[in-house]
């Protein structure tokens, strides 16, 4: 989603935050990026308290007599309900040098979270010196209101006025007077109240004897600030609330465990960053993009993420495609990259989102979300059999399925292409939309309107699953219709895009029809889709495990050696899981289980290296070496939706797992676990109002299924 050309909306890199390892916290459309110590640090990049796409925290700093404190320990829960940090104080001179404070006699325990648009915290202070002492607790603030975009480094000519107002010997608000007429506070209150309190800084004065402990609860309100609760109220209030839905998502969804305590940690950290990733919206849950950058609805990543996660938990594939389909584009808008049928890119609720200064307030310049939709419709049928879902669905399938057969096809060549409809626009419109992502074989770069290979794959996929739709609603007619389109679409394909002195199949046609003959991983993707004659989709597996590709932990965005090859790079060379959890689900389409299991081993081996067993949105291509861990990608997002959910697609292409709901059949077809699993449970696999618990235990290349629980009518298939 990064596009980093000179005039586009590029994200600032001065420093890393692979470095920082910021802690992240979101709930709905607020979330909050702080170091280890719970700080907003005011210079440090992507840090602060954001509220729908406004930056209402711009510095918020924790200071013990007049230093800043020690850490002893950071980290947010398991399931991300809230961030924790243990903090004390370093030595405290006097103005003459003499020890008036040893260090590691006052202990400092934040506890925060968000919920519903407002930060909690509780910050207990204790004395462990053997004599009472008195000790400056200072907490500073700063607002700053700086769109999204600025904080990601675009430049603005002029912007509103911020004003800070001490209200009562409590509370501090700041007002932003925005140029887009929408009037946007924080409220910042504090209990007990401060001794001292200004528009910048709170002054607790504590005097502690031995083994006493002082407590401050604070809260920080983007957006209703009129409720009558304290913050002590609130925060105990919310901590009880904010943890319900983390309950009603694990309640709903497939559980996994194995027999590896790392792969455990991976996925449980996975679960919880998509639950926190998720948002309500009036069609369901959608899964936001990722944090910081892109905490927002992207219909390409809500798609590929539902996808991904459509064995664990289809309620979030219902809640996407309800979400899709109220947004979905009705009339031409150029300045938006509208047209009738399309699925929308990327939603911005942010004052130059607002302005017009950025494209993005509602913005449709995708190629790949609009066949998307109707796939993921296709296989949310299939794995429910929720055909009243699909009824409802189906005029927003039919106006999908017109863009790809009038605005998608621009030249009437039966493949779909894009281009931008506004000079500032994004250049690139597939998942690699960096401006220098598609280029030919000598490194220039193709010029439009751009067919890109997996693309068309997903557009065969659609055509597909609309053929299954309407064979399902009971027009036949118009299933033939479709069937013939995805034969036609991969006859065209296998002819134009089939690189023989590759092996594999171009990135894309440029605007003239001429492939762009450079070894990608969009190939690779292509196998999602089942288009490739099995053959060719063999030579398309031997090479995405090749070491051009291969790095040892995933799979490469493009090949050692060809142009434009940086494995530093956005998406020329780098590895990102998503695109490895596509391939692997395409590779155990066509039978390729031993590579299937290759690219699992990897991708689990890196997450065992980053912070909090996390895969990022994506890290760079450097081959592995031995006891080394993966490096990492300086303004990576982390957590990124689709990067959460590759854990569990490569635990399904393993297994094989599907689903039958007309004979209410649970499959296992091939299973297979890596050599570091011996066994792996799956609790609650749930198909309509039934759930099996199985076990799935490794002997050599063998796989056994044993079924530990049935609830309901629900049958277990295992093919070997």
């Amino acid at each position: 989603m990064e596009a980093s050309g000179p005039t586009d909306f590029f994200i600032r890199a001065s420093s890393s935050m692979a470095e920082a390892r910021p802690r992240i916290l979101k709930h709905g459309d607020t979330f909050g990026v702080f170091d280890h110590y719970g700080d907003i640090l005011p210079d440090a990049e992507g840090n602060g308290l954001y509220h729908h796409d406004t930056r209402h925290l711009a510095g918020f700093q924790l200071f013990v007599a007049g230093r800043h404190p020690m850490l002893l320990s950071s980290t947010v829960l398991l399931n991300n309900a809230a961030l924790k940090a243990d903090l004390t104080n370093p030595d405290i001179l006097d103005d003459d040098g003499r020890l008036v404070l040893p260090r590691d006699v006052i202990h400092m325990a934040r506890t925060r979270f968000l919920w519903q648009g407002r930060l909690h915290e509780r910050l207990a202070v204790r004395n462990f010196a053997p004599q009472a002492v008195e000790v400056d607790v200072d907490l500073v603030f700063a607002a700053d209101f700086a769109d999204l975009f600025e904080a990601r480094g675009m430049a603005r000519q002029s912007r509103g006025q911020v004003r800070g107002d001490v209200q009562a010997d409590h509370t501090v608000r700041f007002d932003y007077d925005a140029q887009d007429g929408c009037q946007r506070t924080t409220t910042v209150r504090f209990e007990p109240p401060p001794t001292r309190l200004s528009i910048f800084q709170a002054r607790y004065r504590l005097h502690l004897a031995s083994g006493e402990q002082s407590v401050i609860f604070l809260s920080v309100d983007c957006a209703d600030a009129t409720d009558t609760m304290t913050p002590m109220q609130a925060f105990f209030h919310g901590i009880r609330h904010a943890r319900r839905p983390i309950r009603e998502v694990a309640a709903r969804s497939a559980g996994v465990h194995s027999s590896n305590e790392v792969v455990n940690e991976v996925l449980c950290r996975s679960a919880a960053d998509l639950t926190m990733l998720m948002t309500e919206t009036e069609g369901g849950p959608y899964p936001y993009a990722g944090v910081p950058w892109y905490s927002t609805a992207f219909g390409r990543d809500g798609l590929i993420t539902a996808l991904l996660m459509l064995w664990v938990d289809p309620a979030l594939a219902r809640g996407v495609l309800g979400s899709l389909a109220n947004t979905q584009a009705t009339t031409e808008d150029p300045a938006a990259d509208a047209e009738p049928g399309k699925i929308i890119h990327e939603m911005r609720d942010g004052e130059m989102a607002r302005l017009g200064l950025v494209p993005f307030r509602r913005y449709y310049g995708t190629v790949d979300a609009t066949p998307l939709f109707v796939v993921l419709a296709g296989a949310y049928y299939a794995r429910t059999g929720d055909l009243e879902a699909i009824r409802v669905l189906d005029p927003n399938i039919q106006a999908a399925l017109g863009w790809m057969e009038q605005y998608g096809d621009r030249d009437g060549d039966g493949l779909l292409e894009y281009g931008r409809r506004r000079e500032d626009g994004l250049l690139n419109q597939g998942w690699k939309d960096s401006h220098d992502s598609i280029f030919h074989a000598t490194g220039e770069i193709a010029r439009g309107p751009i067919a890109l290979i997996e693309v068309q794959g997903y557009a065969h996929a659609a055509y597909k699953a609309a053929a299954d739709i309407a064979t399902a609603l009971g027009r036949p007619e118009e299933a033939v219709v479709r069937q013939a389109q995805a034969e036609t679409l991969r006859t065209a394909v296998e002819k134009q895009f089939w690189c023989e002195d590759l092996g594999l199949y171009a990135l894309a046609l440029d605007g003239d029809k001429r492939p762009c003959a450079v070894r990608t991983s969009n190939a690779g993707q292509l196998l999602f889709s089942g288009l490739p004659a099995p053959n060719r989709a063999a030579r398309v597996a031997e090479a995405m495990l090749a070491p051009p590709f291969f790095s040892g932990f995933g799979i490469r965005t493009v090949a050692t050696g060809d142009a434009r090859y940086n494995p530093m790079s956005y998406h020329n060379g780098s590895i990102w899981p998503h695109d490895n959890a596509l391939i692997a689900v395409g590779l155990a389409r066509y039978g390729h289980k031993d590579a299937v299991l290759q690219i699992m081993e990897g991708l689990f081996n890196a997450a065992a290296f980053m912070d909090l067993r996390r895969l990022p949105e994506l890290f760079c291509g450097f081959r592995r070496a031995q006891g080394a861990a993966p490096t990492l990608y300086p303004v990576a997002c982390s957590p990124q939706a689709w990067a959460s959910a590759t854990p569990f697609a490569l635990v399904q292409a393993a297994l094989g797992i599907g689903f039958d709901p007309a004979r209410r059949t649970v499959r296992f077809e091939r299973p297979r676990l890596p050599a570091s699993l011996t066994e792996m449970r799956i609790n609650n696999l749930s198909l309509g109002d039934a759930a099996v618990d199985v076990l799935l235990t490794r002997a050599g290349n063998d796989v056994a299924v044993n079924v530990l629980e049935r609830r309901g009518e629900v049958e277990v298939v295992v093919t070997v």
